[in-house]
């Protein structure tokens, strides 16, 4: 909002210390804009709008407008804050399917231990048993 606030002081202050007709100075910075659009693509909407925006500096200063700009940016910066909850909840879910996965993986390994050690006490035993008869 600040921003806005300023170029159309920035823009009023211009307009007054220049010599130029004001269709001169708009033309000129819209032929600046548009090379940048040009030089650069992939201008994201934001850009688009200042762009657009650039165009009728005069109007920034038209509570209507601004109020529309700051409308679409809103929606835009909504839309963005939607799309990366979502990554968030889907990497969250990803997460926690992972620490199920573990879970089961450490039950099963302690249960194989349990079972070794049942094992071992076993052969223990039998060894004593062969050891013992041996001796007799």
């Amino acid at each position: 909002m600040h921003t806005y606030q300023i170029r159309c002081t920035s823009y009023q202050a211009t307009m007054t210390s220049n010599t130029q007709k004001p269709d001169e100075s708009r033309s000129k910075r819209k032929k600046e804009m548009e090379n940048e659009a040009s030089e650069n693509p992939q201008l994201s909407s934001l850009d688009k709008t200042d762009l657009a925006l650039s165009e009728g500096s005069q109007s920034l200063c038209k509570p209507e407008q601004l109020e529309k700009v700051l409308n679409e940016m809103n929606k835009e910066i909504t839309n963005l804050l939607s799309k990366y909850a979502h990554i968030l909840r889907q990497r969250a879910a990803v997460d926690a399917s992972y620490v199920q996965e573990l879970d089961g993986i450490l039950k099963e390994a302690r249960t194989i231990e349990n079972h070794l050690k049942q094992k071992r006490e076993s052969l223990k035993q039998r060894f004593t048993v062969i050891a013992n008869t041996l001796q007799s």
